[in-house]
């Protein structure tokens, strides 16, 4: 029997946490039906400090974190905040607990924006990650010696997995149930929750969210200036032309600031702005095309797929709304 241990973490996301247990347990479930010994003994852990209710999940009291025993596998539920931040303030008490359990050969899951809790961590340094897609650049401005595979839907190196956002929680537990469990298992409980087992990325799934409280006045200036030129201007150059600094200082402000170089922002700036026409409007892709600021329909293209992991048609056909 594999010991999981699941962190009821300060500001976790009620949903992630119950997505965990409801899939273990229906796992566990499936063994019993059979007369077999369940795969999974999952024990809920809260730290001292806790400023959570400490709820108990149907049968999964939460202990506190200094009696717990040890464990084959530790899980990190998402939170439930944007303020990550002040998240992972609230949650220093988990870190020296989760490096001892690693160096021990403990595996670690996160799931969502839980990787941030890794991050701080320095388990993640050096090696590969994802998060939610929403809070990768975030993300990778908060530790950037971490390898961010933001597209990615499901990470393991060294012992340590990640998932992307919401659903993406899914891949991870199937990911799990398969390797301390067998694929039958896996397929078996894919077909229960209805998950789709091929999905391989999230980068459709993601919203260009530029990071606008980073406090260099400058950095903001040219921001704006990228989002208003961006169907006008036809490089960076002709951006900076309404900058009062030289290439070379904006850049790297621009870069530390927004954990983009220029010519990336502006780039996903015009595909954020092709997706939404995608969406909304009837115009062709040759409109979309020179609305959102390219003049080159198989560059664009190129540079929409490598955005989003689809081509505009693909795109459109899977988010545009259709009225009956």
């Amino acid at each position: 029997m594999t010991q999981v241990a699941l962190l009821l973490t300060n500001k976790y996301r009620l949903l992630s946490v119950a997505a965990i247990l409801d899939v273990f347990d229906t796992v566990n479930s499936y063994y019993t039906a059979n007369g077999e010994e369940t795969l999974f003994k999952v024990n809920v852990l809260y730290a001292e400090n806790s400023t959570n209710e400490i709820p108990a999940f149907n049968s999964h009291k939460p202990q506190p974190l200094k009696t717990a025993a040890s464990h084959d596998l530790i899980l990190i539920p998402a939170f439930n905040t944007t303020d990550l931040k002040h998240a992972i303030q609230e949650n220093l008490e988990f870190i020296p607990w989760l490096c001892k359990q690693h160096e021990n050969g403990v595996e670690i899951a996160s799931f969502c924006t839980g990787a941030f809790l890794l991050g701080a961590s320095g388990l993640l340094d050096g090696k590969s990650a994802t998060t939610h897609i929403h809070a990768s650049t975030s993300f990778a401005a908060n530790y950037p010696d971490v390898f961010l595979r933001a597209n990615e839907v499901v990470t393991y190196d060294h012992g340590i997995y990640t998932s992307g956002g919401a659903t993406s929680t899914f891949h991870l537990l199937l990911r799990l149930i398969h390797n301390y469990g067998n694929r039958e298992i896996a397929v078996r409980m894919a077909k229960v929750f209805a998950i789709d087992m091929n999905r391989g990325q999230q980068s459709y799934f993601g919203t260009f969210i530029p990071l606008r409280d980073h406090g260099d006045d400058l950095v903001t200036k040219t921001q704006l200036c990228i989002e208003n030129l961006y169907n006008k201007a036809a490089t960076v150059d002709d951006i900076l032309q309404q900058i009062p600094a030289s290439r070379r200082n904006i850049e790297r402000r621009f870069k530390m600031a927004t954990g983009n170089t220029m010519i990336e922002y502006l780039q996903k700036t015009r595909i954020e702005v092709a997706k939404k026409l995608l969406e909304q409007t009837n115009q062709s892709i040759l409109e979309i095309m020179l609305n959102s600021g390219y003049n080159d329909l198989k560059a664009f293209r190129q540079l929409f797929k490598k955005s989003s992991g689809m081509t505009p048609k693909d795109y459109r056909d899977k988010f545009k709304a259709r009225v009956a």
